[in-house]
C-alpha cells in the first residue's frame, strides 16, 4: 500500500493579497511561506519518503525541498496549478464584478466550464493529476511520498476520486503547507487518512 502526504505549497504574496487567483504565475513562498514549509518539516520529520515529488512552479518546489529535508525534488508539469484563464492575478471579489456569469457557470459546472473563461476545465486538470498519480502508484507499490502541489489541483483531484460532485470540490479546504494524507492500492483506490491536517 502507498502512503501518500499531499501538501499544498507555503504562502505566497498573493495568497496575502486577498487570496490573488494565481495558477501558472510563478512566485516564490513569502517569509511566512518559508515559516509554513518549515514547520511541516518537523512535523513530517519521523517519515522517511522514499521519493519526492512536486509541481515545478517554484512555490511548490521550494515547499518540497524545505517539508522534505530532501536534495533530490522530482518535478512534473502534470502537478501545475490550474490554469484560471482571466480570473489570474485578481481576488474573487474582483473577477465576479467584472464578470458574474463566468463564476456561476464554472461553480455550477466545473467539470466542463474553462476556469475563467478561456482557462483549463476541471475534467482537463482531473485527467492530468489523476494521470500522475497512476503512474505514481505505479512506480511506487509501497511506502511513502510526499507530493506538493495547489490549491485547485489538489481540491478537484479529491473530489473526484472521493466520488464527489466536482461542483462541490470547493468544500474541501486545504491550508498553506497542511498536510493531507491518504493511500492508494494498485486499482487506484483512494482511502484518506488525514484531511488539512497537523501530524
Amino acid at each position: 500500500m502507498l502512503n501518500i502526504y499531499l501538501l499544498r505549497h507555503g504562502q505566497t504574496a498573493w495568497n496575502a493579497d486577498g487570496n490573488r487567483y494565481c495558477g501558472r504565475t510563478d512566485l516564490p513562498l513569502t517569509e511566512k511561506g518559508l515559516a509554513q514549509a518549515d514547520a511541516v518539516s518537523q512535523q513530517l520529520k519521523s517519515i522517511n519518503f522514499d521519493a519526492v515529488y512536486a509541481s515545478p512552479l517554484q512555490r511548490a518546489s521550494q515547499t518540497a525541498y524545505i517539508a522534505s529535508g530532501k536534495t533530490e525534488v522530482v518535478t512534473d508539469e502534470r502537478l501545475i496549478e490550474a490554469d484560471f484563464g482571466n480570473w489570474e492575478g485578481k481576488t474573487k471579489e474582483e473577477f465576479i464584478a467584472e464578470n458574474q456569469t463566468l463564476w456561476t457557470d464554472w461553480m455550477n459546472d466545473p467539470t466542463n466550464c474553462q476556469a475563467g473563461g478561456i482557462g483549463e476545465t476541471g475534467k482537463a486538470v482531473i485527467s492530468r493529476v489523476d494521470d500522475f498519480f497512476r503512474s505514481l502508484a505505479e512506480r511506487h507499490l509501497s511506502g511513502n511520498v510526499l507530493v506538493v502541489a495547489h490549491n485547485g489541483v489538489n481540491r478537484l483531484y479529491l473530489a473526484h476520486k472521493l466520488g464527489m460532485p466536482l461542483k462541490n470540490y470547493r468544500k474541501l479546504e486545504l491550508d498553506n503547507s497542511a498536510i493531507t494524507q491518504f493511500t492508494l492500492d494498485e486499482q487506484g483506490e483512494l482511502i484518506l487518512k488525514r484531511l488539512n491536517s497537523l501530524l
